[in-house]
């Protein structure tokens, strides 16, 4: 698997994400500074959390203006594969690769817990390695994670099978309470039309070790770097 971390000025994951990365395919990603303009050696782009540009106008607004979210698009374009998370998710539905867009938690305040995700379906390259309804342990931090869309493109998603995961219970539930920062209809991360694309809000880079307080999220790396092995 040939992947690549995008670094904006602000990011501040991209080295969990490198360790995730490399800890499930054996090859360190490349660091792809924002602005560069080629991905062509790519198949799996990522553009992991943090503050790029300090958060200035709305979440990701700046970054999406990047010289290198032209190269991200001709990545989608000829159906490469590309993961966001929390700064990453916000990015993506700015430069409009995803619907929706990410809003002030419910509560008005930054939430860095715990939380509880569950699996809507194990048919993608990001879910082979998890089954259906499955209950992962991670953890969010972000101030904006509020998911929002209009009816119809949240009938949409839910028709299209495009919703990844759900905030739920620690038993599965989907209850208003386990979205804490007040997603609609407790979405947590949401799929491109054709599964190549994911944007999800929690972090899956920061449980991927027993050591790390669990393993959760090392299913979706090794889903990744399976099915995008040369």
């Amino acid at each position: 698997m040939k992947a690549g971390v995008v670094v904006f000025p602000g990011i501040n994951r991209e080295r969990d994400m490198a360790i995730a990365l490399e800890r499930s395919s054996g090859h360190r990603p490349r660091m792809v500074w924002h602005r560069e303009t080629d991905l062509s050696d790519l198949d799996l782009v990522v553009i992991p959390g943090g503050f790029s540009y300090g958060d200035y106008l709305r979440c990701g607004a700046m970054a999406a203006q990047s010289p290198v979210m032209g190269a991200i698009r001709a990545h989608a374009a000829r159906g490469g594969y590309i993961l966001g998370v929390c700064n990453g998710f916000q990015i993506l539905t700015e430069a409009g690769l995803l619907p929706g867009a990410l809003l002030r938690n419910a509560s008005l305040r930054f939430l860095g817990v715990d939380c509880w995700l569950r699996v809507e379906r194990g048919d993608t390259v990001f879910t082979s390695h998890y089954q259906p309804g499955e209950v992962l342990h991670v953890t969010m931090a972000h101030g904006e994670g509020n998911y929002f869309a209009d009816d119809a493109t949240l009938d949409r998603l839910e028709g299209e099978g495009l919703v990844a995961f759900r905030y739920a219970t620690p038993e599965g539930e989907v209850t208003p309470e386990a979205a804490r920062n007040g997603s609609a209809r407790n979405i947590a991360g949401i799929y491109s039309p054709n599964f190549r694309v994911l944007g999800l809000m929690p972090h899956p880079e920061d449980l991927v070790d027993p050591l790390m307080g669990g393993a959760d999220g090392r299913p979706l790396f090794d889903g990744l770097a399976a099915a995008l092995a040369a």
